[in-house]
């Protein structure tokens, strides 16, 4: 097969997207696995159905939904969107109760530690 200039160059292009979407999903990987460990390390409570559960139930049920769900998710965002906010089943929302604090809905709970994450980045970097 003959390269040729035009080949090269196409294949140039290519290869310098790819590093961005693969950064891209390294990020997005390193996000939720943070916004996942936040919950299972939380003393909050994961409530689900109507039914309350312990922060560790909560992470491996999220965790069992991004196994199942991954070709749903590109970003954080998304996963707290269609994964981690409501049941797939029911429709129902879900909750989180920590603490001294009100009930929150878990998208809005996920979305807080989220900012909160990437701003404590962007004053270390």
């Amino acid at each position: 097969m003959k390269v040729t200039r035009l080949s090269l160059l196409r294949i140039a292009i290519v290869a310098g997207l790819l590093v961005p979407i693969t950064a891209t999903a390294d990020t997005a990987e390193a996000e939720i696995d943070y916004l996942l460990t936040s919950i299972g390390s939380s003393d909050c409570v994961f409530i689900r159905n109507g039914t309350r559960h312990n922060a560790e139930d909560a992470e491996d049920h999220l965790r069992m939904k991004l196994r199942r769900g991954k070709r749903y998710v590109t970003t954080a965002e998304t996963f707290i969107e269609r994964l981690a906010s409501s049941s797939s089943m029911s429709k129902k929302p879900y909750y989180i109760e920590c603490p001294g604090q009100e009930m929150t809905p878990s998208g809005e709970w996920l979305m807080q530690r989220l900012a909160e994450m990437r701003e404590n980045l962007d004053e270390a970097g």
